[in-house]
């Protein structure tokens, strides 16, 4: 038992698949996945996009093949990149065939909407062949029209039993490196539905809330649906579906995991919202540091607080932390310990040799 069992996660133990080089599912960290939205044709953006959410801590990254030329263009982009690639097909099945062909670690389908059994059976010698796992992506938006007409609208069960209908295609076929997602742009509606799922399979779940929005209203509804199904034990891989820049997601997740305490990188920062008795400017402080800090990929926790009211109490569950102190006299804590007093022209450059020196640390050990 941990020292705060309060903060422990049971998580559900799934099976265990692979997607390259990354393990999903069962005692496997819980993989952060974004989406390139340049076209997959323009093979040297969609290479820069893929590095650079790469660099943001992307594990897995999906990619959309709409036509020929685009699950083709797979052959000349993967080689170049250091992240597994899911191709995101949608009804032709030659697409699915040509991305696992090319070279795709994953392949994103609905085993329902591609067609005949020969189509299926096709679909799925080929990702055998080219050791390429499955996930079965049920949408809100695009169930199949006899499930709209049983239900008469998108509902837990329905997408629940879409899934299960899915699944067993698979498992007829033999084949079981896949995972499963249920998403809906509604928060009660893909929670409850993953809930379901999470009762009915031991597959691994790829969860997510679609089409959540723009980065305020989207992260929230990310954290919201995301967060309790993860604080529940449910979960394996995980991405933020947002109408913007896709680093922005991998940022969103990683801050998502971090905030329970189920996978940590990069510096977390502590810090109160100001008011009347902060002794430094702390918002403006805040955002340099983000932006001076954000090499730093090591697990760092840091506490910025304007006044001795939590300043200590802060500084003493943070590896590095600043209180704010009158006369423009401030105090540095190391592990909870005071450091040294600094004045206000010395803060960021202090702070930011301080969280370099314990990056440097982790590095070594």
């Amino acid at each position: 038992m941990s020292i705060r069992p309060f903060r422990d996660i049971k998580r559900k133990k799934t099976k265990k698949i692979k997607v390259g080089k990354i393990d999903v599912g069962g005692d496997a960290p819980i993989s952060v996945q974004s989406m390139t939205n340049t076209l997959t044709t323009n093979v040297n953006e969609t290479i820069k996009q893929i590095n650079q959410l790469a660099d943001a801590g992307a594990d897995i990254v999906r990619v959309s093949c709409p036509d020929e030329d685009s699950s083709l263009s797979l052959k000349k982009i993967i080689p170049q990149v250091n992240v597994p690639i899911v191709a995101d097909i949608h009804f032709h099945y030659k697409r699915a065939i040509e991305a696992a062909q090319s070279g795709a670690h994953c392949l994103r389908i609905n085993p329902g909407n591609i067609g005949s059994v020969h189509r299926v059976n096709e679909v799925l010698k080929a990702a055998k062949d080219n050791n390429c796992s499955i996930r079965i992506g049920v949408n809100a938006g695009s169930l199949e029209k006899d499930l709209l007409e049983k239900y008469k609208e998108p509902c837990p069960e329905a997408l629940c039993e879409s899934a299960l209908r899915n699944i067993k295609i698979l498992e007829d076929k033999d084949f079981f490196n896949f995972k499963i997602s249920v998403k809906s742009s509604d928060v009660f509606l893909s929670v409850k539905s993953y809930r379901l799922l999470s009762q009915k399979c031991d597959y691994p779940l790829h969860l997510g809330i679609t089409e959540a929005g723009s980065l305020i209203p989207g992260s929230v509804k990310s954290s919201i649906g995301i967060g309790m199904l993860l604080m529940e034990g449910i979960g394996d891989t995980i991405r933020c579906s947002l109408s913007d820049d896709p680093v922005e997601e991998v940022k969103v997740g990683y801050e998502i995991l971090k905030s329970l305490n189920l996978r940590h990188r990069g510096v977390n920062i502590i810090a109160c919202p100001s008011c009347a008795r902060q002794a430094f400017p702390v918002i403006d402080t805040v955002k340099i540091l983000e932006k001076k800090l954000s090499h730093i990929k090591e697990p760092i926790t840091l506490s910025i607080i304007g006044c001795v009211v939590n300043g200590p109490g802060e500084a003493s569950q943070t590896q590095v932390g600043l209180t704010g102190g009158g006369k423009d006299n401030h105090m540095l804590y190391l592990s909870g310990v005071p450091h040294q007093k600094i004045a206000s022209e010395k803060v960021i450059e202090q702070v930011v040799s301080l969280v370099e020196k314990k990056s440097q640390e982790f590095k070594n050990n």
